[in-house]
């Protein structure tokens, strides 16, 4: 954002917020757009493929701190590690891993992912075998794509393709939550249109949510595809498999809420838990014939329903 543009962007706050509500949107504005310049400097990051790795699971939006507190309910999470992720954002994530050095590494790497910010980075001549679940299994009511047609999509992929490393994408814990939505996603008449679902985080910050509603509905979110990853830790076989995220969330820390492109440890410090997996051939995954992808123009729709635009 351009200076003239945060000028418009707050005159047209004030306008419809009024004076008090409006400067405080746009001095927000204007911080946050001052962090993120400092944002490529952030120090000691850390590549995934420099890591070992077979599996490795991807938790959107996951902070070290929510997910050390339900580590002890899940007997895979007993090897607790972190790392400092190489974006704030799962765009920066995306650009900083899937790198031109990495060519050699991706040709061997299958990717089930359901974050639409993989059609601006990849394409199927990137990698061994890319798979955007989120254009035909996204879910309109929700606003968001569940975890189920992920797993699925891992499950049958590490079974039939078995490429030397997969990486699965899920969603989660990134609002909006499944199991406590605060209001819901966007659904089909609203997707896009910035209507029908604001971003938690930002009504923490405006004070119209309490943090302790906030926490635990990201919380909740967080054990729900946590049983999704359990599912698949019992249905594909590997021997190094790690549960990590692409970024954190900031819950107020320096003043900042969600994940702006800023450089502060809770957007950037992601847990590393590493475990193994065994497939027991008890589930069999559903298998979707009638795959109804979408026009690519919903992409951005897609985008907006999480918040990003």
């Amino acid at each position: 954002m351009t200076f003239s543009d945060w000028i418009r962007k707050t005159r047209t706050s004030v306008r419809e917020r009024g004076p008090v509500d409006g400067l405080r949107e746009g001095g927000y504005e204007l911080y946050i757009g001052g962090l993120r310049r400092l944002n490529k400097f952030y120090p000691g990051t850390t590549n995934v493929y420099d890591r070992e790795w077979d599996v490795l699971l991807v938790l959107d939006a996951c902070r070290v701190d929510v997910i050390d507190e339900v580590a002890d309910e899940y007997p895979f999470l007993n090897r607790p590690d972190e790392l400092v992720s190489v974006g704030s954002s799962s765009i920066e994530w995306l650009e900083n891993t899937f790198t031109e050095r990495r060519r050699d590494e991706m040709k061997r790497t299958a990717y089930v992912t359901g974050n639409p910010f993989s059609h601006r980075v990849l394409d199927d001549d990137s990698l061994r075998k890319l798979d955007e679940v989120w254009r035909y299994e996204w879910d309109d009511e929700a606003g968001t794509i569940p975890g189920r047609p992920i797993t699925d999509r891992a499950i049958s992929t590490k079974r039939e393709l078995d490429p030397d490393r997969l990486i699965v994408h899920y969603m989660q814990p990134h609002f909006p939550s499944i199991p406590d939505p605060l209001g819901g996603g966007m659904n089909a008449e609203t997707l896009g249109e910035g209507a029908g679902w604001e971003d938690p985080w930002d009504r923490l910050r405006k004070g119209e949510l309490t943090r302790e509603r906030v926490w635990r509905s990201y919380r909740d979110n967080l054990r729900y595809i946590l049983g999704e990853v359990e599912l698949l830790l019992g249905s594909v076989d590997a021997e190094r498999v790690v549960v990590t995220a692409d970024h954190g969330n900031a819950a107020g820390e320096l003043g900042v809420y969600g994940h702006p492109k800023v450089p502060i440890p809770s957007i950037r410090r992601v847990p590393w838990y590493e475990t193994s997996a065994e497939d027991t051939g008890e589930y069999d995954p559903k298998q979707d014939t009638e795959r109804s992808a979408r026009d690519e123009g919903t992409v951005e729709e897609k985008l907006s329903a999480l918040g990003y635009l």
